[in-house]
């Protein structure tokens, strides 16, 4: 059973930086993507940033050239938030998405809050 653990969110002023890591537990050697979403209140749950088994990496239009996402280790996912803006404030949650044959299953950690504001 794959379990991943956000930790790090905080209170941050606009302007400044934040990592956010998630943790995981269990077999994720068939991991095909890795990522990054937020939900804010009152909003839909939306993609951030995704690291792909190949390498490959995608970002959302709000936070390219100021978050850069990484899997420094096969278990540990990183979110490196630069610039940060009273609108990236949301709850952030680690994605995990793997086969299991030919079942494609989405694994979610509990979520970490980035607030930003002075």
């Amino acid at each position: 059973q794959v379990q991943l653990v956000e930790s790090g969110g905080g209170l941050v002023q606009p302007g400044g930086s934040l990592t956010i890591s998630c943790t995981a537990s269990g077999d994720i050697s068939r991991a095909i993507v890795m990522g990054w979403y937020r939900q804010a209140p009152g909003s839909v749950r939306d993609l951030v940033a995704t690291i792909n088994r190949g390498g490959g990496i995608n970002y959302a239009e709000p936070v390219k050239g100021r978050f850069t996402i990484s899997r420094v280790h096969a278990n540990t996912m990183y979110l490196q938030m630069n610039s940060l803006k009273p609108e990236d404030t949301a709850v952030y949650y680690c994605n995990v998405g793997m086969y299991s044959g030919t079942d494609f299953t989405q694994y979610w950690g509990q979520g970490t809050q980035v607030t930003v504001s002075s």
